[in-house]
């Protein structure tokens, strides 16, 4: 879970920068939790300050974009706003997102890398699956692919380099695990990280009423289940593939 260990913003190791005509990016270091936790919180602080002419605000893992349309407001206008946000006491609990619980698989036929993603963790493979089923991960970006999620951290054991190879393609719902993180993968792809799960989420659907399924800051929990299951869930039409969410306690 993210967190940042008092009220306040970073006093220091932020930066403003231009980013072409109507962009500015705020960077907050250099990927460690409290920096992820940092660049989380400061972009639901800029989205609840409706700062006047901003049109888009998006997170990365250390940093936020923010656009703005220069026909309305001034790019100092904006810059000062953000200033202002950034010694502004830090709302509590800003980096604390709503809760998902989504059935999955670890190992076999949907996770057939578990075992090799295991051996470089130090751990047996039945160690790993229940070490990842058990992990609560938060939404660190959302990237790649629309609303494709990076969930970390993972325990100091996963930090896994990528593979040296790619994989050719993972199907839509793989979670693949390199870094400390997970990621779970929107659409078919190659990737370069270890397939080890998979799940029946889908992160985005055009025609659903909310067509990205998670933001940053959001929570997800596993709840363990079979393959079989997995393809029974995939059939549902709303691609959220038997998961719940709450608002985060």
């Amino acid at each position: 879970m993210l967190s940042l260990p008092d009220d306040t913003w970073p006093a220091e190791g932020w930066t403003l920068s231009a980013l072409g005509q109507d962009g500015i990016v705020v960077r907050f270091g250099d990927g460690r939790q409290a920096q992820t936790a940092a660049a989380i919180g400061f972009g639901t602080a800029v989205r609840a300050a409706e700062l006047e002419g901003v049109v888009e605000v998006a997170t990365a893992l250390t940093s936020v974009l923010v656009r703005f349309d220069p026909m309305l407001v001034a790019r100092a206008a904006v810059e000062a706003g953000l200033r202002d946000v950034l010694v502004a006491p830090r709302v509590a609990g800003a980096t604390q997102g709503r809760l998902w619980t989504i059935p999955a698989c670890f190992g076999g036929e949907g996770g057939p890398q578990l075992a090799d993603a295991a051996a470089l963790a130090g751990m047996s493979e039945a160690a790993a699956r229940a070490e990842l089923a058990g992990a609560e991960v938060s939404v660190l970006a959302i990237g790649f692919a629309p609303g494709q999620p990076y969930l970390g951290h993972l325990p100091q054991a996963w930090d896994l380099p990528r593979q040296q190879a790619l994989t050719p393609q993972v199907p839509a719902g793989a979670l693949v695990v390199a870094l400390r993180q997970l990621v779970l993968f929107a659409n078919p792809s190659p990737t370069g990280w270890r397939w080890v799960g998979r799940c029946a989420f889908r992160p985005f659907m055009a025609e659903r009423a909310a067509p990205f399924a998670m933001r940053a800051g959001d929570r997800v929990r596993w709840a363990l289940t079979d393959e079989s299951t997995i393809d029974a869930l995939a059939a549902e039409p709303d691609g959220l593939g038997g998961a719940l969410c709450e608002v985060a306690p």
